[in-house]
């Protein structure tokens, strides 16, 4: 009975938990917000991404610390794994491109679960609004942009 009191105390679940709660929420307005305009990814994936990029960073800490090489490498793992992601968000047809902004977005959503997996906190919650600011506040102006476009072409 004494290993596992033992083993207990090795495991820091609570702090660790905390930081993918931290990582999850802070994805969550970014998910919602491709959830509501039915993106092909939303609600589940985005905060799955966010987990899963700060869990990739926490379960590495005991052969990374100390290692700034070893960690980099982690982290251009996760830049790539990410990217593939949200490759398969594009799709590319004879109307032009969608799902850019999506991938664009799961990849941002990983650098926020990647800052939180490494501690940096305020770069992870600057992320999360600039990123969500973007998609609400750009979107704006994409549609007034259509709306002049499709104006413009029934003046002609």
């Amino acid at each position: 009975m004494e290993w596992l009191t033992s083993l207990a105390g090795t495991f820091d679940i609570f702090s660790h938990l905390a930081a993918l709660a931290f990582a999850y929420a802070l994805a969550l307005p970014i998910a919602w917000d491709r959830e509501r305009h039915e993106r092909s990814a939303g609600l589940r994936t985005f905060p799955l991404v966010a987990i899963a990029a700060c869990g990739f960073i926490q379960a590495t800490e005991g052969i990374t610390q100390g290692n700034a090489e070893a960690t980099a490498r982690i982290v251009e793992g996760l830049i790539n794994g990410v990217g593939f992601i949200g490759g398969g968000a594009i799709l590319v047809g004879k109307a032009g491109t969608k799902g850019t902004a999506t991938a664009a977005s799961l990849w941002a959503t990983g650098a926020i679960g990647t800052s939180v997996g490494l501690g940096a906190y305020d770069t992870a919650i600057v992320l999360s609004i600039v990123t969500f600011a973007t998609l609400r506040i750009m979107t704006n102006f994409k549609v007034e942009e259509v709306l002049r476009h499709a104006k413009e072409e029934g003046e002609h």
